[in-house]
């Protein structure tokens, strides 16, 4: 699944119903009362509230891996997705890009970054100007961060006074797991292993803080580690067997994504559903009457 831009809403087909259903339709009370037909409430963990709309990017069962942004699966590059946007600087000759231009590239007021203004030592901010000299860029012209796709990364080369244009690097470990001892990060990930019902691991230091969350919260079982060695529900354990599916899920803007980088792996009982059409979609940087509403956009599939 995928991020849309702003403003877009989208038709979804659930594929749990019976989360959609006893959550959102009946309500708590509704079920309580009706137990001979939905049977016993079983509560799963819920990490957060909010539905997210992601693109699956590999299933149970696959190695998957990041190396400079681009997605490898069991090995194999991820094909081209329209629509995959990464944060750029973009340094100009002094040129100040106007809003119908960023319009034209797609680019949100929201999104729309200018870090460096001029030449005026007064108007530049010291950590920005920092961080311009250390990306190779001139903290005294002109430099813009934001996100683009690569129909837009191809139209800003030809905008005249573009000089430069980098990618936005990073090397922060801020990712799932947290305190794993792992040295991956956003762009560089992996390799790993997506969990599969059915199959079995084996138990280690190294694998410990990949799979733990999945055994012990989505699993529900007691996991537990003394004098080396692992129990399970009070047994002790060499190799664990899953219960469950699991998903790795990718947002399309990947520089800024909340998405499994972050969370881990998607259980499948955390799938809702999958979106199948936008149905509505409304500029937020535009009035009602100047083109708010992105006719365009109406009733395409949201399986791009």
């Amino acid at each position: 699944m995928f991020n849309f831009p702003a403003g877009d809403t989208v038709a979804l087909k659930v594929t749990n119903p019976d989360y959609y259903t006893s959550c959102y339709q009946f309500g708590r009370d509704f079920v309580n009362k009706r137990k001979d037909f939905f049977g016993d409430i079983v509560y799963r963990p819920v990490d957060r509230r909010e539905n997210f709309v992601k693109r699956c990017v590999a299933v149970a069962g696959d190695w998957l891996q990041i190396k400079d942004n681009q997605v490898y699966v069991n090995g194999q590059k991820q094909q081209k997705i329209p629509g995959i946007q990464f944060n750029y600087y973009i340094q100009t000759d002094g040129t100040l890009f106007t809003r119908s231009v960023l319009d034209k590239l797609g680019i949100s007021v929201a999104d729309d970054s200018l870090l460096i203004k001029s030449n005026h030592p007064e108007q530049i901010n010291q950590q920005n100007a920092q961080q311009i000299v250390e990306l190779g860029l001139n903290p005294q012209l002109p430099v813009y961060h934001f996100p683009l796709n690569e129909e837009a990364y191809t139209k800003i080369q030809q905008i005249a006074g573009v000089t430069k244009i980098k990618i936005e690097e990073s090397k922060h470990l801020d990712v799932f797991p947290l305190g794993g001892h792992k040295s991956w990060a956003r762009d560089n990930y992996g390799p790993v292993w997506i969990p599969k019902k059915g199959a079995t691991l084996i138990l280690n230091s190294y694998n410990l803080p990949i799979y733990e969350r999945a055994i012990r919260v989505y699993e529900n079982n007691k996991f537990e580690t003394k004098n080396g060695v692992y129990y399970i529900n009070g047994k002790p354990s060499k190799t664990y067997t899953f219960k469950m599916d699991y998903y790795w899920m990718m947002g399309d803007n990947r520089h800024n994504s909340a998405d499994s980088r972050y969370w881990g792996f998607v259980p499948e009982d955390h799938i809702v559903g999958r979106p199948i059409m936008i149905w509505l979609s409304l500029d937020n940087d535009k009035g009602w009457f100047s083109g708010k509403i992105r006719w365009n956009r109406f009733f395409r599939s949201a399986e791009r």
